[in-house]
């Protein structure tokens, strides 16, 4: 057995995320350093840290004269995310794949096998999410050098789009179709299949998508009743 040792910031944002994620702290909520120390009983420091660490996902916000508030998730931002990351990530493998060497695609079968194993285990948010990131650039490595901008605007994409399958994985029982629907992707790569691999990359997207502002149609319904 394999004990996992967590720092107080690691503690700290796991709890803040969930709570974030849930509704529990709303948008645009103060996130007060003292506050949440106090309620967590530990210093300002691992707090502090936290934050910022919650801001690089897209959850917390620093304004001025404000401080740190939760940002807002919302279905209309899911549709414009998981549009552009459907039309951008289509580009990128078809470009890729005509250069991808058999060995990236055998490392991306490796990510794969740790990407399903991952789910219902402590930490499985986290773990999915960067896995699942690791899975996708690993079949785009053959665009690399041909489409960097394009990578760079992907990444970004990725970045605010990570806080949606975050909460999905948490408090939506997890993507439903993700690991045939990327069993699938992947065999269509190996055989350098570009049409359906595009086709299957497409579906996978906005399919998440779908699911997504499901959930959070739903919570918002919730909220208003």
């Amino acid at each position: 057995m394999t004990i996992v040792y967590k720092t107080r910031t690691q503690l700290v944002v796991e709890t803040l995320r969930e709570k974030i994620l849930s509704g529990e702290i709303k948008a645009g909520q103060p996130l007060r350093q003292a506050a949440l120390a106090d309620e967590l009983n530990v210093s300002r420091i691992p707090v502090r840290e936290a934050l910022l660490q919650l801001e690089a996902e897209g959850l917390v916000a620093f304004e001025p004269h404000k401080g740190a508030t939760a940002t807002e998730l919302s279905a209309a931002q899911v549709d414009e995310l998981f549009e552009l990351r459907a039309m951008l990530e289509s580009e990128l493998l078809a470009s890729s794949l005509p250069n991808i060497t058999d060995e990236k695609l055998e490392e991306a079968s490796d990510i794969l096998a740790k990407l399903n194993k991952a789910l219902g285990k402590e930490n499985a948010a986290n773990t999915w999410s960067e896995l699942n990131s690791e899975y996708h650039n690993c079949l785009y490595f053959g665009a690399t050098t041909i489409k960097p901008q394009t990578q760079d605007l992907v990444n970004t994409l990725n970045k605010n789009a990570d806080r949606y399958i975050r909460m999905h994985l948490l408090w939506a029982g997890g993507i439903s179709k993700a690991e045939s629907e990327h069993n699938d992707l992947l065999t269509y790569c190996k055989a350098r299949d570009v049409e359906n691999a595009v086709k299957m990359l497409k579906q996978h997207i906005l399919g998440s998508r779908d699911e997504i502002k499901a959930f959070l149609q739903e919570r918002e319904k919730a909220n208003i009743d």
